[in-house]
């Protein structure tokens, strides 16, 4: 708890709390909690307080852009990133077989837990705190893009449109690893191009990496 502690610069009145954050359905017992609830309200508390930092720190920018910045911010891939930076994965509760999967390396667990530990945050101290861990791991990511991101998928799909082509078109190739830790491997074309394949641990994760890859061969990623 004293290395979570220094990680977070915060320190539970309820380390239950934080306990349960960092819990994986596989480690607990039967009736046991998880993180799975805590990442449900984590989720949006971290929606709540990026759109408010967000909407003090673009005041001449509209929703769409807000939004665009916001869908960025909080999806799985950045939480994952925050999660490795703060060194979570050695700290989360896994069984021997999901360690043994690279569980503390996946990016869909550290990212489940990065918002369950937001929300455990929230629970123990309210909103501020949460603002103030929310503010010092996401301020630099907030202000890194000087205009609103657009993702692979969407700047793939733009791409195409301005050539005149259909839509890309995403097949799932392959599936593997367990239910709660799968592996994706997501194929993409568009029009008479060779496709590019992506992997991930979720399908969206897999289809921006191809969307990503096929951009980077038609050096289109930023036209």
């Amino acid at each position: 708890m004293r290395e979570l502690t220094e990680i977070l610069e915060y320190e539970f009145n309820d380390p239950e709390l934080a306990r349960i954050a960092l819990t994986h359905r596989s480690a607990a017992g039967r009736g046991e909690p998880t993180y799975e609830r805590l990442e449900f309200l984590g989720d949006r508390v971290l929606a709540l307080v990026i759109a408010d930092l967000l909407y003090e720190h673009y005041p001449h920018e509209d929703e769409g852009a807000l939004a665009k910045r916001l869908v960025a911010l909080v999806r799985r891939e950045t939480l994952a990133e925050v999660a490795v930076k703060l060194d979570l994965g050695p700290l989360i509760n896994l069984s021997k077989g999901e360690e043994d999967a690279g569980g503390h390396e996946n990016p869909a667990i550290l990212s489940d837990v990065c918002e369950a530990l937001i929300g455990a945050i929230y629970r123990d101290g309210g909103l501020e705190p949460a603002r103030r861990f929310l503010e010092r791991h996401w301020q630099d990511l907030m202000t890194a893009e000087k205009t609103p991101p657009k993702d692979a998928k969407t700047s793939l799909q733009e791409w195409a449109q301005g050539k005149g082509f259909d839509l890309p078109d995403y097949r799932t190739v392959a599936r593997s690893g367990p239910d709660h830790a799968p592996h994706f491997t997501i194929e993409v074309r568009v029009a008479k191009y060779p496709p590019e394949r992506g992997e991930g641990a979720t399908k969206r994760m897999a289809e921006q990496a191809a969307a990503e890859l096929l951009l980077e061969r038609l050096g289109a990623a930023n036209g």
